[in-house]
C-alpha cells in the first residue's frame, strides 16, 4: 500500500471534480429531483456510478483510506464493514487498502438460515470502521452501527465519500450515538467546483445555493 495525504481542501475539490466528470451529481432547479423522503430538491448524487470508473474509483478509495488514517489513526481498526448495498464495494476497496478483514451489514436480517445482519467474520471486541457511499442526515448509519455492536464489536467511526453537509444536526446525531463521521466532500464543495468549471448556468447555481443554505425553506417554496 502506498498512500499520499493531500490537504483536506484539495481532497474535497478533486472529489467534487471527479463526481462532476463522471456525472454522478446533477443540478436541475427547473425540474427538481424527488428524494426517498418524498421531498424535492435541485441536487442529485449517485455514488454508485463510481464503481464503473477505475481511475476515479481508485483515487477516491485512496483518499478515503488516507482520510480515515489521518483522522482516526493508523492502527485504529480491526475490521471494515460495508453497509448494504452501496457501501459494500467501497468497504471492500477500503479494507484492501488498510490490509483488514472485510464484512458487510444487511439493512435487515435475511429471514432464513442464520438470520444474520452481519456477513463475513466479525468478532467480539473488534474495532469496526463502517463504510458507506454517502450520508444525508445520518439515520441509516445508526441502524448499521447498532447491528455491528450487537456482535460485541465496537463501531465509533463511519466513512463516506459524500456528505450532504446541509443538515447541521447530522454530525451531532451521530456523535450522540458515539460515532465520528469522516467524509471526502459535500454539496458546498461540488457547488464551488461546478461554478469554477462553468458546469451549469448561473440561474441554476443560484437556486442550488438557495437550497443548500436553507433546504427546508426551499422545499416549502417549491412544493
Amino acid at each position: 500500500m502506498s498512500l499520499t495525504f493531500p490537504a483536506r481542501d484539495e481532497i474535497a475539490r478533486l472529489t467534487a471534480r471527479m463526481l462532476l466528470e463522471i456525472k454522478a451529481v446533477d443540478f436541475n432547479a427547473a425540474q427538481p429531483f424527488t428524494y426517498a423522503s418524498g421531498l424535492k430538491g435541485p441536487t442529485y448524487v449517485d455514488c454508485r456510478r463510481i464503481i464503473s470508473f477505475p481511475r476515479v474509483r481508485a483515487t477516491l478509495m485512496d483518499f478515503m483510506a488516507a482520510t480515515v488514517m489521518r483522522d482516526a489513526g493508523f492502527e485504529a481498526f480491526d475490521n471494515v464493514a460495508g453497509g448494504e448495498t452501496a457501501g459494500i464495494p467501497f468497504g471492500a476497496l477500503v479494507a484492501e487498502r488498510l490490509g483488514l478483514p472485510m464484512t458487510y451489514v444487511r439493512k435487515r436480517p435475511k429471514g432464513y438460515g442464520r438470520n444474520a445482519r452481519i456477513e463475513g467474520v466479525m468478532t467480539e471486541g473488534e474495532r469496526v470502521l463502517l463504510v458507506e457511499d454517502l450520508t444525508t442526515d445520518g439515520g441509516s448509519k445508526l441502524s448499521f452501527v447498532d447491528a455491528i455492536r450487537e456482535t460485541g464489536a465496537t463501531c465509533a467511526h463511519t466513512a463516506v465519500i459524500f456528505y450532504y453537509g446541509i443538515f447541521p444536526e447530522t454530525t451531532q446525531r451521530l456523535a450522540d450515538h458515539g460515532v465520528a463521521l469522516h467524509h471526502l466532500c459535500t454539496w458546498w464543495d461540488v457547488l464551488a467546483e461546478a461554478r469554477a468549471q462553468g458546469s451549469f448556468d448561473e440561474a441554476t447555481l443560484t437556486e442550488v445555493k438557495a437550497f443548500l443554505t436553507d433546504p427546508r425553506a426551499w422545499q416549502a417554496a417549491n412544493g
